[in-house]
């Protein structure tokens, strides 16, 4: 009998709401880092995204999908959500107020529905990849339906 593939509560939601996706896994002790995920599932780089959470002044909270060879400009981030500035938050605050681990982090389905920035780079692909919510899955999808699934807008975030 053949394995069940998994599915994880990011690909209910997207089946839920009837958003197309191209689930991948990939082995994570291959290396976690988001370079060595998308050579392993052999896509570019620039078309899978992180997905980063981080602190405002205000004290709200904010999700930034950056591509994974990418490092988040916080300058850039704080502006894009009318902050004065914006920071990461620390490691182990990721569980408690997302529900996903630091490595399985989506931008879909976290516990509370937070304002969401994808990098603008994001729409120059007919599909990027993001977590699938946990570590070895990712989802490949329409990056315009994930943007409007999340409530997202696009911005320059990266360095």
């Amino acid at each position: 009998m053949a394995k069940k593939e998994e599915k994880t509560n990011v690909m209910r939601v997207l089946e839920q709401k009837n958003i197309p996706y191209t689930p991948h896994a990939y082995d994570p002790d291959a290396g976690l880092d988001g370079v060595s995920v998308a050579q392993q599932l052999g896509q570019d780089p620039s078309a899978v995204f992180k997905t980063l959470v981080a602190r405002g002044a205000s004290g709200g909270l904010y999700v930034f999908d950056i591509p994974v060879g990418d490092n988040l400009d916080l300058k850039k981030a704080a502006k894009a959500v009318g902050e004065k500035s914006v920071a990461m938050i620390p490691q182990k605050e990721l569980l408690p107020l997302t529900g996903y681990v630091h490595g399985g982090c989506s931008p879909v389905g976290m516990k509370k529905q937070y304002p969401t920035v994808f990098d603008e780079t994001a729409e120059l692909f007919a599909t990027i990849c993001v977590s699938a919510g946990k570590i070895g899955f990712q989802v490949e999808l329409d990056p315009a339906a994930l943007i409007e699934l999340v409530g997202g807008t696009t911005a320059d975030l990266t360095v």
